[in-house]
């Protein structure tokens, strides 16, 4: 454990003292009373930044975190939302015109937009860190005492940021975020007696990972695959498969220990990594700065890959929120694209029983707010499924903001007994959601455009029927032709059938022969003189 000097444990010391005020003001977090909160969304990316950038149009992630804009729907509340670039205008207007019952303006009155204007690559906190005239401006705008801030994950960049405004973080401390690596995550399911396949202890260079995963095959004999995962790696991004299929002639019982261990080395290099473009060269490089395990690979005709959220509040209370079924995608489908709600039933109340003994474990820790957990289902036929548990993630994930959105436009309650979520007119809503809508046909588009798109063909979310769909990432679009999306329905079928629409619709807009001008004669109209005056 690292030694603090005397002014980080000052700091630490300022950071928790705040902290302990958030039982006077969590619940403003995510209810629907009218008491009065500011809310600092601080959507900063405080990760490695190289595991980061293996994710395309990442520099635009910090929009996940707008659906928190539908709480300005309570007419106490005032959020301001720091970036490190400026949002477009139509991506704010977009959000503010989903709030039900509140005017465009009111909303909009309470709403306080700020930006670093630096695009570089630096978590946007530090970015904020280094401006000391922004720093203030954040805190002018703020009433202390009705303030809390929100972020996508804690670092000390986060915790420092806190104790500078004097805001308390709403979130688990930096010093906790060991619980959400996936060393970490394997010591939490171990203690909290939940299944996990066998691996590894966290080790830092590719000997110690040979040795590591050698002892592993001697474990398992009949093992036939391993994934090998950097300890602080992102979205599946940072993990590898190494086949032993190859070195079969080596297995446990056929060659000695120091023949596994040395041809082990050598397979290193074959491993099919599962971020594009990776390499041997760069993966070995990261596990001194990283550190790495090794773990068993569930085989298994059928899998799935769900998971459950929950949250922890200041009173210590653990919550079950929701459960996904996890859409992957990458060569071995280890990269998270989206999600599913809510987790098939044939084990979705297991997953709710597993949360609760994962989320009292980080509880006895000291974690605060929201995590989530990834599991592994494998079907053993006659109804039964093998659940594995294989990651904690103390960050907000590619799951909450579906799910949050739906809670805040519905205003619904989510059922424990049944693992279903009820509007607030009583109807169950089912939603798929992705961050990874992606084509090179969509490069180009301007968000202006996808209004126009949404509108014309009406794919926007009717409050009415409290179905469609909610757009995000739209700032990935001209550049990566990439979207995210949420398409909500009153059943799983109507929820896909609403997102293959939009994907038909996108599809269409940009075939090659629409590219043209007169393409869009039918519903395009001149630009008002006013939308010139926000660029």
């Amino acid at each position: 454990m690292a030694i603090l000097n005397v002014s980080e444990l000052e700091q630490v010391e300022k950071f928790r003292h705040l902290q302990l005020t958030l039982s006077d003001r969590w619940k403003t977090s995510e209810s629907f009373d009218n008491s009065e909160a500011d809310i600092l969304i601080i959507p900063s990316l405080s990760l490695d930044q190289r595991e980061l950038r293996k994710i395309e149009g990442c520099e635009h992630y910090e929009e996940r975190l707008l659906f928190s804009l539908i709480r300005l729907q309570n007419p106490r509340t005032r959020l301001i939302y720091v970036t490190s670039v400026p949002l477009h205008p139509s991506i704010i207007d977009y959000y503010l015109q989903l709030l039900p019952g509140i005017p465009f303006s009111h909303a909009r009155s309470r709403l306080v937009l700020l930006s670093t204007y630096d695009s570089s690559l630096k978590p946007l906190s530090q970015k904020i860190l280094e401006r000391p005239r922004l720093l203030k401006r954040i805190h002018q705008a703020l009433r202390l005492d009705k303030s809390f801030m929100i972020c996508y994950n804690s670092s000390h960049w986060e915790g420092e940021l806190s104790v500078k405004l004097g805001v308390p973080l709403y979130a688990a401390a930096p010093d906790l975020q060991i619980w959400g690596t996936k060393s970490g995550s394997r010591q939490i399911f171990a203690e909290s007696k939940v299944p996990h396949p066998d691996g590894s202890e966290k080790v830092w260079n590719h000997t110690d990972l040979a040795e590591a995963t050698s002892d592993l095959w001697e474990r398992q004999p009949t093992l036939k695959r391993v994934v090998v995962k950097l300890n602080e790696g992102i979205s599946g991004e940072g993990n590898a498969l190494l086949d032993l299929r190859p070195i079969e002639n080596l297995a446990p019982g056929k060659g000695t220990h120091a023949e596994r261990v040395a041809a082990i080395s050598d397979r290193f290099s074959t491993m099919r990594f599962q971020a594009k473009l990776e390499t041997w060269d760069n993966f070995s490089g990261r596990i001194p700065e990283l550190g790495a395990i090794s773990e068993a690979f569930l085989e298994g005709e059928i899998k799935l890959s769900p998971s459950v959220q929950g949250r922890i509040t200041p009173t210590g209370e653990v919550e079950i929120l929701s459960t996904h079924d996890q859409i992957l995608g990458g060569p071995d489908g280890q990269i998270y694209l989206g999600c599913r709600f809510p987790a098939d039933e044939r084990y979705r109340l297991q997953l709710q029983q597993l949360g609760i003994q994962v989320g009292r474990k980080l509880a006895e820790k000291g974690t605060l707010e929201r995590f989530g957990v990834d599991f592994i289902a494998v079907d053993k036929g006659n109804q039964e499924w093998d659940i594995q548990a294989i990651e904690i993630n103390l960050r907000k994930g590619g799951t909450t903001h579906p799910f949050m959105t739906l809670k805040l436009l519905t205003n619904g309650r989510y059922d424990l007994s049944t693992g279903l979520f009820y509007s607030q007119q009583g109807r169950p809503k089912y939603y798929i959601a992705t961050d990874n809508l992606q084509k090179e046909r969509y490069q180009g588009l301007l968000p202006n455009d996808l209004m126009d798109i949404i509108a014309h063909h009406r794919l926007h979310f009717d409050s009415g029927t409290e179905t469609g769909t909610v757009f995000h990432l739209m700032g990935c679009l001209s550049q990566f032709g990439k979207l995210g999306l949420t398409s909500i329905g009153d059943s799983p079928q109507q929820a896909q059938d609403i997102y293959n629409k939009v994907v038909k619709v996108l599809d269409e807009e940009t075939r090659s022969e629409n590219h043209d001008l007169s393409a869009f004669s039918d519903y395009s109209f001149p630009v008002a003189w006013d939308e010139y005056r926000h660029f």
